[in-house]
């Protein structure tokens, strides 16, 4: 198949996928009760009667889950729809290149909501420790656009950026396994959250073996746009699984 068929394929694609988030999301917030998560802040006081600093739990405010995860299919959505559309022609020139800039934009937003969800199914709610998981999970990704816009001028592949957006993503997880595991506690997290546990982390793992399989050019990853439509399926069903787990778990009537 010719580029312009290609990208005429990708398109739709995308097209595709904007269509299905936006559902998705319609459906999410519509079915969905309104149970919220709290994000909690923890700081030290003075107990006279004791004569020690304590902790002082506090509750910042509240966020519905089923908006939350609603807004990770929306921000989806929108990233697919701009590049089917207004950002079309710079998407293609850069696929041509191997590198797609907008993927690494919406997945820096919409998977680090995804792992703040599933931090905050474990019981994570200190704002003090959601925000590095959320900033590493940044980071993570941002490791991967470096990873493409650094190997732009290399005659060899650097792996550089790779292994280091491999490394920070484990701290994430490390948090959550933590919770989920409850070491040093009699309770335990639904059966639901373990379900989610694995099988989100088996996809985001997935992700990096799709660049990985790029850049080694191994069988039909040779071609980047190969790639990428592995990208957009990869994204839909990761964000698909999560959004309606959490929904079958706690979020229906």
């Amino acid at each position: 198949m010719d580029s312009e068929g290609q990208f005429g394929k990708l398109r739709r694609w995308n097209i595709g996928a904007a269509v299905l988030h936006f559902v998705s999301g319609i459906a999410m917030v519509a079915l969905s009760t309104d149970m919220t998560v709290p994000v909690m802040t923890s700081f030290l006081k003075f107990n006279p009667a004791t004569q020690s600093l304590v902790p002082d739990q506090q509750t910042w405010f509240e966020l519905p889950l089923g908006i939350l995860v609603a807004s990770f299919l929306f921000l989806s959505a929108i990233a697919h729809i701009v590049i089917a559309t207004v950002y079309n022609q710079k998407y293609n020139a850069g696929l041509e290149k191997g590198i797609n800039k907008a993927r690494w934009v919406e997945y820096a937003f919409s998977s680090s909501v995804m792992i703040i969800i599933i931090s905050m199914l474990v019981g994570i709610y200190d704002a003090a420790a959601l925000i590095p998981v959320f900033l590493a999970n940044v980071a993570m990704i941002l490791f991967g656009w470096m990873m493409e816009l650094h190997n732009q001028t290399t005659q060899k592949t650097d792996w550089t950026a790779f292994i280091f957006g491999c490394t920070v993503s484990i701290a994430p997880w490390l948090a959550v396994g933590l919770y989920l595991w409850s070491p040093g506690s009699a309770g335990n997290p639904p059966t639901f959250v373990y379900w989610i546990f694995f099988s989100i982390f088996i996809f985001f793992n997935i992700f990096a073996l799709n660049q990985y399989l790029q850049y080694k050019k191994v069988g039909k990853w040779s071609d980047y746009i190969y790639g990428e439509r592995a990208y957009i399926v990869l994204s839909f069903a990761a964000k698909s699984l999560l959004a309606w787990q959490v929904f079958a778990g706690t979020l229906r009537p």
